[in-house]
């Protein structure tokens, strides 16, 4: 399993049978290393509808024949403009070929064209995924909450956490969501896209090490096999 970051929150995670693209925002990202046309997936999970996780979603699900997994609001959305969907609900999980994804539970808001008028896109989400034998949790955006210790229960192999402050949760809040969730290995997210998420990555790491707890920042366009 192999699992390349392209700044953000967005991740490419293939397995054994499928290509998962995890929140395309490459168009207008700082951080991306590539184009969004440079990437293929099979399926695009999403975690909630802001266009930092999203802008990019369409276009990709049209050019590759993707599967969009998100939630009901949001499939039915991008169904509306023609791309393949399947929605879930918080709590509900799906077995696909590759494998299977849960929605979870996350602290944050979700809409689209945020403004006077923005478009209601249900309930902010992480996603856990399991296949060929690994959990691997995107917590998407979030504060910190206790029910992560329930998703902690699912033994991961991989937790992408946002570490950003400001919209999400910041360093302090993220050590102790790793005490909940207890994965084998963490990798920040959600930050030093714009001055308000500035962190320092490998800081928040040595941290995590004194807590004992395996944090690996990666570089946008960075690989490691799971």
């Amino acid at each position: 399993m192999r699992l390349t970051f392209f700044g953000h929150s967005c991740f490419l995670l293939e397995t054994d049978r499928a290509r998962l693209l995890f929140d395309p925002y490459f168009t207008g990202n700082p951080l991306a290393p590539v184009a969004a046309d440079a990437v293929g997936c099979d399926y695009i999970l999403v975690s909630h509808g802001h266009e930092d996780h999203t802008c990019d979603a369409l276009a990709i699900a049209r050019r590759c024949d993707a599967t969009l997994v998100a939630n009901y609001e949001i499939a039915e959305y991008f169904a509306a403009q023609g791309a393949k969907t399947h929605g879930l609900n918080p709590g509900g999980g799906f077995n696909f070929p590759f494998g299977r994804v849960k929605l979870t539970l996350a602290h944050h808001t979700s809409s689209a064209e945020a403004g006077l008028k923005p478009i209601y896109l249900g309930v902010a989400c992480g996603l856990l995924v399991s296949a060929d034998g690994k959990n691997v949790y995107h917590a998407g955006d979030t504060a910190l909450f206790l029910d992560l210790q329930l998703i902690g229960r699912a033994g991961l192999d991989a937790a992408l956490i946002p570490i950003g402050d400001n919209y999400t949760m910041g360093p302090d809040d993220a050590l102790v969501a790793l005490d909940f969730l207890r994965p084998k290995l963490a990798i920040p997210m959600h930050y030093n896209t714009w001055p308000e998420i500035a962190q320092d990555g490998a800081a928040f790491a040595t941290r995590a090490a004194a807590a004992g707890h395996a944090v690996r920042p990666l570089l946008p366009g960075e690989s490691i096999v799971l």
